[in-house]
């Protein structure tokens, strides 16, 4: 079996100047041109090498076979992530929770939105779910109101799934202080012997200042995305994973950070990728290293040949970065895997063939979508680098800022949009304010930012369709749909073509600066789904577009 890199392709910034060339301009000058750099604040420093410790799972509290019932409460907690400091954060259930549920399973969550003043909802990324039923930001919960999500799990929905808020201008926010979840499907009869465990990491990404606090974000986070200070791993730095010689353990990872691109690779341990975004590929393939961007998922099995320590590290990426003090994303050790003791037994061989994934016919739709970035002045729009349709700026003329939440920025539009319940955004979300750099920036689709009420492509129920999803920016950006999953038939940048190694379920997937990934899917469930890039503060910035999926 021939090794390969299971990550996407390195691209640079492209040299023109283009919008993010302006805002970095813009940094300067309101920085002062030639002023020394102002040092940066202490950092607390976090444990580091305690046990691995498992997300805790939420109790069915149905007892009928096939029903799984629970209760989430997303409200206020604290967490002492560094010695003697208090931690204000947001979480569900004072936890990072996981939900394991049965493909088949009729699912009731009755959600409770504990959050003082601001709507809030529960996306459930990437799952088959009704569009009434996905936390989408057109049905959002008040501050002190509760709704009840409920829906069937398919017959082949088996995967790893992520969940957590989707109320537009609070999401980044809400997820940056905490909340996330991992929803489980298990299938009827699981492929992969039970001999090789599983084993689920999270990530996420935490900023805290001296004093223990998440401090606002600031400009570099509206136009990069928040990237914190430490990568955690179920709640933890570095942990310990303990494992004997030639165990081989199946692992889950989850990206649930705002805007941070992990690429990882294991020193001193073998990956075999056998699962994406929408369950197990088809055969198990070698990898030496996989590229995990916001909101994706991988499944893995790691073989821990010989005694010592395995590193779960990250690699560099240049996904392209505006401003100055980029983070140092090469390097850092997120799990030890402590290998010892008595060597394991060989677990039974992984079958060839884990399920079979059959390629989407033909489409009977093309549609194109591409993603610019810009900066407004005075009410217009200046440096839209590689936009494709000039008559879409129009929408952005004449725009008001209204406010963004505190600390972070909120896309303009909110005012009267048809299907948003805008009694309930009133009652629970104070003005915020406009952050640093936030006003007049925004990231766009087709030349337009998202308005809410507005449909910007039709759909129908069933219909296969291809998708091009065109990067004419300056960075990368995570694409996202909700309601489905999709297949990636290629990827072309300047001229030259390639196909993916594998075929595979997806709902997230890069699109690198310059590059036109083309995708096919097909909508099984009536409603309006969102698409959006997955950098939380670039959806917030206008990076975001409703499909109506009519029956």
């Amino acid at each position: 079996m021939r090794r390969r890199t299971f990550v996407a392709t390195l691209a640079g910034l492209i040299g023109s100047r283009s919008a993010s060339a302006q805002m970095m301009h813009d940094m300067g000058t309101m920085a002062g041109e030639g002023a020394p750099p102002s040092p940066k604040p202490a950092v607390p420093v976090l444990p580091q090498g305690q046990p691995l410790r498992d997300l805790p799972r939420l109790p069915n509290e149905s007892t009928v076979p096939g029903r799984f019932s629970a209760t989430i409460t997303a409200g206020p907690g604290v967490v002492r992530y560094a010695e003697g400091l208090a931690t204000p954060v947001l979480l569900y259930g004072g936890v990072e929770p996981v939900i394991e549920a049965t493909e088949g399973d009729r699912i009731a969550i009755r959600f409770r939105n504990g959050i003082p003043g601001q709507p809030s909802t529960i996306h459930w990324h990437g799952m088959p779910v009704p569009s009434d039923q996905d936390g989408n930001p057109m049905n959002p919960v008040a501050s002190g109101d509760e709704r009840l999500y409920a829906f069937d799990l398919p017959e082949g929905s088996a995967a790893t799934y992520l969940f957590h808020p989707h109320p537009h201008n609070f999401t980044a926010e809400q997820v940056y202080r905490g909340l996330a979840g991992v929803f489980l499907v298990k299938p009827k009869v699981d492929p992969i012997p039970a001999a090789y465990g599983d084993t689920l990491l999270m990530f996420t990404d935490l900023r805290i200042a001296a004093d223990g606090t998440m401090p606002p974000s600031t400009m570099a986070d509206a136009m990069n995305g928040r990237v914190g200070d430490h990568v955690l791993v179920n709640g933890q730095k570095n942990p310990i994973l303990s494992v004997a010689p030639g165990e081989k353990r199946r692992i889950r990872l989850v990206n649930a950070t705002n805007a941070r691109y992990l690429r990882l690779g294991f020193a001193g341990a073998r990956m075999l990728l056998v699962g994406t975004d929408g369950g197990l590929v088809e055969t198990p393939v070698a990898v030496d290293e996989v590229m995990i961007v916001p909101g994706e998922r991988v499944e893995l099995i790691v073989a821990f040949d010989r005694p010592g320590e395995a590193r779960l590290t990250t690699r560099a990426y240049a996904r392209g970065w505006m401003g100055p003090d980029e983070p140092k994303e090469a390097g850092l050790v997120l799990l030890t895997a402590r290998v010892s003791g008595r060597a394991a037994a060989a677990p039974p061989p992984l079958p060839q063939v884990l399920r079979r994934v059959v390629a989407l016919g033909e489409p009977v739709v093309s549609r194109r979508l591409v993603f610019t970035e810009a900066m407004s002045r005075g009410g217009g729009m200046e440096g839209s680098h590689g936009l494709q349709d000039p008559k879409g700026m129009q929408d952005m003329k004449g725009m008001r800022d209204t406010g963004g939440m505190a600390g972070m920025g909120r896309p303009d539009g909110m005012e009267g949009m048809a299907g948003m319940d805008m009694g309930a955004t009133a009652r629970s979300a104070p003005s915020p304010s406009t952050p640093p750099g936030g006003k007049g920036m925004r990231f766009l689709i087709n030349g337009r930012s998202f308005a809410m009420g507005r449909i910007d492509e039709v759909s129908k129920v069933g219909q296969l369709e291809s998708w091009s999803i065109v990067n004419g920016s300056d960075m990368d950006h995570p694409f996202h749909i909700h309601g489905t999953q999709f297949q990636v038939v290629d990827i072309a940048k300047a001229g030259a073509i390639r196909t993916p190694a594998i075929r595979c379920w997806k709902d997230t997937v890069n699109v690198a600066v310059g590059e036109t990934v083309r995708i096919r899917l097909r909508q099984d469930l009536p409603g309006p789904r969102m698409y959006h890039c997955h950098i939380l503060e670039h959806e917030e910035l206008g990076m975001m577009g409703t499909l109506d999926v009519r029956a």
